[in-house]
């Protein structure tokens, strides 16, 4: 059923309808923008979240105790690179590369005029390779003898080579080093390529020291967590571990960026005096905000956060001096550490001794007090930011219930007006048809009925 323009009234029912609909539809609009607001509010928790997060990770990166036994390893010689893993032990080792360790491997004394050629055309052919057999069938060719070989427990890989000159077969250990010699006996005759040979170092001179060999050129664990590797044969160099303050610094940059990042958000969202402020005036994100500067001002065990480089400015973030950092860590490590880590034990574990994984502890340091003040907001369940953000989508989604229910009413409605202009042009219709037959009616009256 349509309606347009009437034909008999001249009326423009269609713009009417719409028009009034319109008017009905305000209740639905205002749903439909207060939907658009609660799906904003909800998002913009999300983001600040997502700060929260990252500034709770960078705190816990901070509380890790590993974070205060980063090493770094150096060497005195470019052909010996060094790492160290977190913990490795400070010290220096210098040495002279001995040998370089080698990968023992043997080649067939007489070749193959091609890879698909037989190995021994007249019979079956036995090899025992590091003790263990692999027997070939007459006319089983130089490629058989490659997978079979490899097929088999005998701990090396073979292949076909190609000279030019023909094809030999070549075998090559498993295992790098000394311990991957391998004899081989049987119908095929082999000489050696290489000689399995471990790595050596010579520590000290060649009358008073002592070796240190690698079945790689990779020597790990000489010194407790690291790892350094040798390429040049008679290379003479020292490798150095040593405390790595720059990568805990790092850290703490991390922290300092992470807070900054996310005191920013909270103003962009709360700012009273924009317009463009979607969390506008919000006293939870404030409220968290103040906190996380409360905990920076604070003094911790008599020390202001200045005395390991970090410091407020006016404008409500945080700057951290490297320098004055790396110099507090180096003069008192221990006690630059509990500054930002600490944590106090409150309660000791079920079995009353402290130290255990039931201890209930209490955040001290900067760097803890921010984790615990960054997971009360972030906590994926208890969080009260996440909680926040899940109370707008149980709210957008009963909006979004009655903006359909007002889907359904307003189609009804529209369905009623459509079908009472209908009916109203149909009764003038008749009407005018009745004026008409009225008319032509009077009209045709004798002329002597009339009025003189």
């Amino acid at each position: 059923m349509s309606v347009s323009t009437g034909l008999i009234s001249g009326i423009d029912y269609s713009t009417m309808i719409t028009q009034l609909m319109q008017v009905e539809a305000n209740p639905q609009t205002l749903l439909k923008q207060q939907l658009s607001a609660t799906k904003s509010d909800a998002a913009a928790y999300r983001a600040v979240n997502t700060r929260f997060d990252a500034l709770r990770t960078a705190a816990a990166a901070l509380t890790d105790a590993t974070a205060w036994t980063s090493t770094k390893a150096s060497s005195s010689d470019p052909s010996v690179t060094a790492t160290a893993s977190i913990g490795a032990a400070t010290g220096s080792l210098s040495f002279t590369v001995t040998s370089l360790a080698a990968t023992h491997s043997v080649y067939s004394t007489g070749s193959w005029a091609t890879a698909d050629t037989a190995l021994n055309p007249n019979g079956p052919t036995t090899l025992t390779i590091a003790g263990v057999g692999v027997t070939l069938t007459a006319g089983q060719t130089v490629n058989d003898a490659v997978k079979a070989i490899n097929a088999s427990t005998a701990g090396v890989t073979a292949v076909a080579i190609d000279t030019g000159a023909g094809v030999r077969l070549q075998l090559t250990s498993k295992t790098s080093g000394a311990a991957g010699t391998f004899t081989v006996s049987g119908d095929v005759a082999v000489t050696a390529l290489t000689t399995g040979t471990d790595a050596k170092l010579r520590v000290g001179d060649a009358t008073q020291g002592y070796d240190v060999t690698s079945s790689t050129n990779t020597f790990t664990d000489v010194l407790p967590g690291s790892t350094f590797t040798v390429s040049k044969k008679d290379a003479a160099a020292t490798v150095t571990v040593a405390k790595d303050p720059d990568a805990t610094a790092t850290k703490v940059q991390s922290l300092v960026d992470a807070a900054n990042s996310l005191l920013s958000a909270v103003s962009s969202y709360t700012d009273a005096d924009s317009s463009a402020a979607i969390l506008k005036g919000d006293s939870t994100l404030r409220g968290l905000s103040t906190q996380i500067l409360s905990v920076v001002s604070s003094a911790v065990g008599g020390k202001s956060a200045s005395t390991v480089g970090i410091e407020l400015t006016r404008d409500g973030q945080l700057t951290f001096d490297k320098a004055a950092f790396t110099t507090a860590l180096s003069s008192d490590p221990a006690a630059t550490q509990a500054l930002l880590s600490e944590r106090k034990i409150v309660s000791a574990g079920t079995d009353g001794i402290s130290g255990n994984a039931d201890d209930v502890t209490s955040p001290v340091g900067f760097a803890a007090q921010l984790e615990l003040l960054a997971k009360g907001a972030s906590d994926s369940t208890t969080g009260s930011l996440v909680l926040l953000a899940k109370s707008g989508d149980s709210l957008a989604k009963d909006i979004e219930d009655r903006i359909a229910a007002w889907d359904i009413r307003l189609e009804m409605r529209k369905t009623t007006l459509t079908r009472q202009f209908t009916a109203m042009e149909t009764a003038l219709s008749s009407m005018q048809n009745q004026a008409a037959w009225l008319t032509s009616q009077i009209a045709g009256l004798p002329s002597w009925s009339s009025s003189k």
